[in-house]
């Protein structure tokens, strides 16, 4: 997953080495893809356990091979949006997908690749908390090799540029031992 992105991850839970359930416990520390745990055990609390650690859906063998695209195509028509739409608004703030532009009142704001990915991730998912590796892991790739504390100089910046066309105001807050917020209000 590092090397090559995913769209969705089929997860036996007897593996050799690493059980399918711990597997699917890291695979959460750092992205949301879609997990479907496919498995022989079927008692209800098995069930209830791979969902509890994040499974997206939980399949008993043996299973038909149709059933599994059609349970994996409707979680793909789940979490890929159908319309991208062209602009993001939040607060006074309107970002331009097409043109990488962040405006305020047709003011342009200047902003580097990674403070407009940081800021497109956010401006997105208004008031939801995202910590430093989401951030990275969002905006630069899994594969990135660089230090997570460099998201904090990002946002030091992009908080800088916005109170300059909206003083007074703190759009990007830091939640304690979690991460950063968007706060367009």
């Amino acid at each position: 997953m590092e090397k090559q992105p995913v769209d969705l991850i089929l997860l036996d839970i007897m593996l050799p080495g690493m059980d399918g359930k711990t597997l699917c416990q890291k695979i959460r520390e750092f992205s949301s893809v879609p997990i479907i745990m496919l498995t022989a055990r079927g008692g209800e609390q098995d069930i209830l356990s791979g969902l509890e650690l994040g499974a997206d859906d939980y399949i008993c063998k043996p299973f038909s091979p149709r059933e599994v695209v059609a349970r994996a195509k409707t979680i793909l028509r789940r979490v890929q949006p159908s319309h991208v739409p062209e602009t993001i608004k939040a607060g006074p703030f309107s970002l331009n997908l097409s043109a990488h532009e962040l405006s305020v009142d047709n003011r342009v704001l200047i902003l580097t690749p990674s403070e407009y990915g940081i800021l497109k991730v956010m401006m997105a998912l208004p008031n939801q908390v995202f910590s430093r590796n989401q951030l990275v892991g969002l905006v630069q790739g899994y594969a990135y090799e660089g230090y997570d504390r460099t998201i904090d100089t990002h946002i030091k910046n992009l908080r800088k540029k916005m109170a300059a066309f909206v003083p007074g105001r703190q759009l990007i807050t830091a939640v304690y031992g979690a991460g950063y917020k968007f706060n367009p209000s």
